[in-house]
């Protein structure tokens, strides 16, 4: 699938947050209950990082150009990252709120019909959540999996606050109210600094998970044993698009079609064992000690 038809997950996604905010309000309308508020305003959130997830993916989606020849991928980052700091933000309005009606506790009316709102929405944003969940893990799309788990997280904490409402409800405890709010504050905090910390690393050109890694070297591996060494090995990811890069040294004695053939295989086999990569590699004669003198990223000039 082209990048650009990713636009319509967040088509999805921002149809599902009108959805959801629209019966979440309504919920906390009918009952006045802070914990149904909070999780209304999540979903406000929700379709601010949907839109935000929209316009990523339509940057992201275009062909590299003169001022960005690596693409635009990185871009998605931004969306996660923005979505991680309003998740935060959401967390803060949630609990400065949670504080003033704990301080002032206010019984709540109508929580048969909040809860079934409540359970409704819940419903939307799971199944809006398994779609872009999966779509994300398959094109490997950081903004499609940063909506999803923000839209799990939402369903979560729903469930927090249905099961809490329920109690105050039963109870007539009314100071519970506040109480599951702060629990949900507290929740959508783990999710908003997990989402920030993963669009940094990013940005930061953060190597590859271990178990991609783990592919390189089983590649860089087979060609060590036939007598070649490589050095230098760096690797990257902007969005959906990995680059992987190596120094191949090999005999001196080699004619340059010999090396263009090595290292031709290499970059296939490389690309067969990672998707969406881009592959860099610089041949350079085992013997010679210039050889040598870049493995570190700056390269160390030895006078001569």
């Amino acid at each position: 699938m082209e990048r650009r038809a990713l636009t319509r997950f967040a088509w999805l996604s921002i149809l599902a947050a009108v959805l959801t905010i629209g019966l979440k309000a309504g919920a906390y309308l009918l009952t006045g209950s802070v914990g149904l508020l909070s999780d209304a305003l999540e979903s406000l959130v929700n379709l601010v990082a949907a839109l935000a997830a929209l316009l990523a993916l339509t940057i992201a989606a275009r062909p590299p150009d003169e001022e960005h020849q690596y693409g635009h991928d990185k871009v998605e980052y931004f969306a996660g990252g923005f979505e991680g700091a309003l998740i935060l933000f959401a967390a803060a309005t949630i609990a400065v709120t949670a504080v003033e009606r704990l301080l002032r506790p206010q019984p709540i009316a109508d929580v048969e019909l909040g809860i079934a709102a409540t359970v409704a929405a819940s419903l939307i944003n799971l199944g809006t959540a398994r779609v872009l969940l999966r779509a994300g893990r398959e094109h490997h799309s950081i903004t499609l999996e940063a909506d999803a788990r923000h839209l799990m997280t939402d369903v979560v904490t729903s469930a927090g606050v249905i099961l809490g409402v329920g109690a105050v409800g039963v109870t007539g405890w009314a100071w519970l109210d506040p109480l599951i709010a702060l629990a949900v504050a507290a929740n959508i905090v783990h999710a908003g600094v997990g989402l920030v910390r993963r669009a940094a690393g990013g940005l930061l050109d953060t190597a590859l998970p271990a178990p991609e890694l783990a592919a390189i070297r089983g590649v860089l591996d087979r060609y060590v044993r036939e007598g070649l060494q490589f050095h230098a090995v760096r690797t990257r990811q902007a969005g959906a698009r990995r680059f992987v890069s190596c120094h191949v040294l090999v005999p001196g004695a080699w004619t340059v079609q010999e090396g263009h053939a090595v290292v031709e295989r290499i970059e296939r086999d490389l690309r067969g064992v990672l998707p969406n990569v881009t592959v860099a590699t610089h041949l350079e004669p085992v013997e010679d000690p210039v050889s040598w003198q870049d493995a570190t990223l700056d390269r160390v000039d030895v006078p001569t």
